[in-house]
């Protein structure tokens, strides 16, 4: 009785095709936007953690201010000093490894290239901190850093841009107004999930841009690589207090720098990505009560249309259960077939979206077959009632139906 009643209900679909999809259409939109929306802050999520955890675990970032930028508008807080780096290297049990940081910007120049970048004074010990495989070439030796030598390791962005991909090593360039040995070539790390290009970066010796481009000892960032058996909330707040001390903050007033976990960005990018996710999801969902609407609208026009064919049914033997359920499976396929377009919809529309995101191509199964599944009960619970008003008719009365 069951394939019968389903080939009926496909035979009364087929008769009106286009009155059929356009009934469908409200689902296929609220599927494909719910899946795509779901889909892409998924893969997102996935590129912002995949990015932090390229900066390596166990890694602390203290900076000056209250946050990134200054904040509130107020005077910019002091750098720190190499004193604060040794402070920390040497007084704070658990760090495995310090680096310091100072930054520049300034367009690289190669024979007839030229290109935009960011420069990195820093150590070796910056690849201790978080490890960052060279693809050819060495890192800085013990001499270039103590003289402030003019060598440089570049970033993946900066040789396709500079060498066209091909090997630097050995090559000088231009860059800041000074010339430039380049030693070596750093792994490619890719786009940041949170904003920025990591290997759009030119490293140089620490003394060397302090020297040449910023004219101070003063340090922008402190890297700090945490001992694995050391919990980092304890080493972090040793260092908040450490530092409270030497900048002489005392009392109730508000710190001028900030210690930061990567893990907390992490966190951080993955709740705002997360709650984006679900605002949009939750406004792509009404297109499926609307599309739940139009199914029992045009299934009530239905009902309306057949009452002398459901009359026949009732007079020649139909029980009302089974005329209930030849409107209910009809319901529920108009409901299914608009979820299945809206699958398709929405995988084209994650695979042409997600480039243009910079964001990977995934595949979810979860929220796919979830997405079918709300399409098929949403057939079934705006179904119910028109088929419940076709199954209740008086035969006799729906026979003089004209």
């Amino acid at each position: 009785m069951l394939g019968t009643t389903f080939l009926l209900a496909i035979r009364s679909i087929l008769r009106h095709k286009l009155r059929s999809f356009l009934t469908t259409l409200g689902i296929i939109i609220g599927v494909a936007a719910v899946v795509t929306m779901v889909t892409l802050g998924q893969a997102t999520t996935a590129s912002v953690q995949k990015s932090i955890a390229s900066l390596g675990t166990n890694i602390l970032q203290v900076r000056p201010g209250q946050g990134f930028g200054r904040g509130g508008g107020g005077p910019r807080p002091p750098d720190f000093k190499p004193e604060d780096l040794a402070a920390i290297r040497d007084q704070i049990a658990g760090v495995a490894a310090v680096a310091a940081q100072a930054g520049a910007s300034g367009t690289a120049i190669y024979e007839g290239a030229n290109w935009s970048t960011t420069i990195n004074g820093t150590t070796n010990g910056y690849f201790d901190v978080q490890p960052w495989p060279l693809v050819e070439g060495r890192i800085f030796s013990p001499t270039e850093e103590a003289a402030g030598k003019a060598v440089c390791i570049i970033g993946n962005t900066v040789n396709t841009n500079l060498f066209r991909g091909g090997s630097p090593i050995g090559s000088r360039i231009r860059i800041g107004g000074i010339s430039c040995d380049v030693i070596g070539l750093l792994s490619s790390r890719g786009q940041a999930g949170f904003g920025g290009d990591q290997d759009d970066v030119v490293l140089m010796p620490l003394k060397t841009v302090q020297r040449r481009f910023t004219g101070s000892t003063d340090l922008r960032l402190i890297l700090v690589g945490v001992d694995p058996a050391y919990a980092t909330s304890t080493v972090q707040s040793s260092i908040e207090d450490m530092m409270r001390e030497r900048r002489n903050i005392n009392g109730g007033k508000a710190d001028d720098f900030f210690v930061l976990d990567t893990k907390q960005i992490s966190d951080t990018f993955t709740g705002v990505t997360t709650l984006l996710t679900s605002i949009v999801t939750a406004v792509a969902a009404i297109s499926l009560i609307v599309g739940g609407i139009g199914i029992m609208n045009i299934m009530l026009v239905s009902v309306t249309e057949r009452t002398r064919e459901i009359g026949i049914r009732l007079a020649i033997g139909a029980v009302a259960r089974e005329v209930l359920l030849q409107f209910l499976v009809e319901a529920i396929a108009l409901s299914c077939l608009g979820g299945l377009i809206g699958l398709v919809v929405a995988q084209i529309a994650i695979a042409v979206i997600a480039p243009l995101m910079q964001v990977s191509w995934i595949f979810v199964p979860r929220i796919n077959l979830l997405a079918f599944g709300i399409s098929a009960v949403i057939g079934v619970v705006f179904g119910y009632f028109p088929a419940r008003r076709a199954a209740s008719l008086n035969p006799i009365d729906a026979l003089r139906h004209e």
